[in-house]
């Protein structure tokens, strides 16, 4: 597993997005399942973990914390989110007194001091542009209960809002082949400020695994089935934004661009990591296959230039116009 530095701290250039962990959003978990995938996942060089205090009520966090405590890893990196509990639900959330309750609730479930990391999680763009929430991360900071903030965000607006804050750590963004909007938008002004990037969905749902068929069926608590079309929240959240069925037909017309001996997910996952201003990747993953599928990535030579020429046009003649959802 190779590393990046986030910040001047070295993290695996693979991390593990824990969602998943929860259970429900992404069908059933037990709670030896969770600490397999945990297990593999270090055991494999990843030691960049994220999850969120909503991921399953909090149980991703309670997981991922009885994995802390009870095999005890060295030098691994947890961040978090908050902003989106429904307790006591927008705009209260974003109080000072909130953020601080939120954060102490995270910090039990995950049985540390002090968090590595806490991330603003995909609030209204109102609350960003405001900027009342970072005052309080900055104290947060200050009173040792935090390390680090960022922000996880929804649009290159979003994004380039919160870049203008002081002692910002990161943003976490949507980045994929079906979504190459920050490649021009966000990436030289994330290293020109050295704010680190971890990019979710990079296999956008699953969609670039390319094993969906358009009458691939999931459950009916799995978020690809109740969010396809953005009735819970933001569209670009499950399949990138993309129409299911027009994901998949997309993924299908990727496949003869797979090197050979690879995966369509691989490809995928290089893809990202061939760009500096990207700090790590969180796929997430339901099996031990998935974890040594993404792990691999890292090992796995750049693509070349021509390659990458042809994805770029791909997504401009393909893909871009069918995107929907603040992006």
């Amino acid at each position: 597993m190779k590393q990046r530095f986030f910040q001047g701290i070295p993290v695996s250039e693979v991390g593990l997005g824990c969602w998943q962990l929860g259970g429900g959003d992404w069908g059933a978990m037990d709670d030896s399942a969770a600490r397999a995938i945990l297990r593999s996942a270090y055991e494999r060089g990843v030691t960049f973990f994220d999850t969120a205090d909503v991921y399953g009520g909090g149980v991703s966090e309670q997981r991922l914390g009885a994995w802390l405590a009870t095999d005890k890893p060295q030098g691994v990196f947890v961040a978090t989110k908050l902003g989106r509990r429904g307790d006591p639900g927008w705009p209260e959330n974003f109080s000072p007194a909130t953020l601080r309750q939120h954060t102490t609730d995270s910090l039990k479930r995950l049985g540390v001091e002090q968090l590595d990391l806490t991330q603003l999680h995909c609030i209204p763009t109102e609350e960003f542009r405001k900027g009342e929430v970072f005052d309080t991360l900055r104290q947060l900071r200050s009173e040792g209960l935090i390390a680090r903030f960022g922000a996880s965000v929804e649009s290159m607006e979003e994004a380039l809002i919160c870049l203008e804050q002081e002692g910002l750590a990161s943003l976490q963004i949507i980045f994929n082949l079906f979504r190459q909007k920050p490649i021009e938008m966000l990436f030289e002004r994330a290293k020109a400020k050295n704010v680190a990037l971890i990019v979710r969905l990079p296999l956008a749902s699953g969609l670039l695994s390319g094993k969906f068929t358009t009458q691939t069926e999931f459950a009916a608590s799995d978020h690809r089935t109740y969010n396809r079309d953005g009735a819970a929240f933001n569209v670009g959240e499950t399949f990138a934004g993309l129409p299911f069925e027009k994901g998949v037909e997309l993924a299908e017309q990727l496949k003869p661009l797979v090197p050979e001996g690879w995966t369509l997910a691989q490809l995928a996952q290089r893809w990202i990591l061939d760009f500096d201003a990207v700090t790590t990747l969180i796929p997430g993953a339901t099996s031990l296959a998935q974890v040594e599928s993404n792990v691999s990535v890292s090992g796995l030579a750049p693509l070349d230039t021509s390659l990458h020429q042809q994805l770029s046009a791909f997504y401009q003649a393909h893909v871009e116009k069918y995107i929907r959802g603040p992006y």
